[in-house]
């Protein structure tokens, strides 16, 4: 199971927040909520997740880059995926490892594929 671990969703859709909530609390995960990526570093900060989803667009295109950027400055090693409706495409042109993520997840997010990523990442 999941081991009282935490993961930070973030996106300004709330049907996509409360999708990916669902999904993880029917497998044990903790999950706390943000809709916007200010939102988001100031519940990271508070809360100190084992893992990050955030979208790459939302209240500006580069919000979710620019949430990744904040929490790195930090020194944190935390797994962060980037969520994006074009998760496949980015994913093949970009080297998200260079922009400090772990990953790209493409919208609408698939549970199994969803779960064995988190697993893979939290144990």
């Amino acid at each position: 199971m999941s081991d009282g671990k935490t993961i930070l969703t973030i996106d300004d859709d709330p049907d996509v927040l409360e999708s990916l909530k669902t999904i993880l609390e029917a497998h044990g995960y903790n999950v706390i909520t943000a809709a916007s990526a200010e939102e988001g570093v100031r519940v990271y900060k508070d809360e100190q997740p084992d893992m990050i989803i955030v979208d790459l667009m939302m209240e500006e295109v580069d919000a979710g880059t620019n949430f990744v950027k904040e929490v790195k400055v930090t020194g944190s090693n935390v797994p962060i995926f980037l969520l994006s409706s074009m998760g496949n495409e980015l994913a093949e042109l970009t080297d998200y490892s260079d922009l400090g993520l772990n990953g790209v997840l493409q919208k609408p997010v698939k549970p199994d594929h969803l779960l064995t990523l988190v697993r893979s990442k939290l144990g």
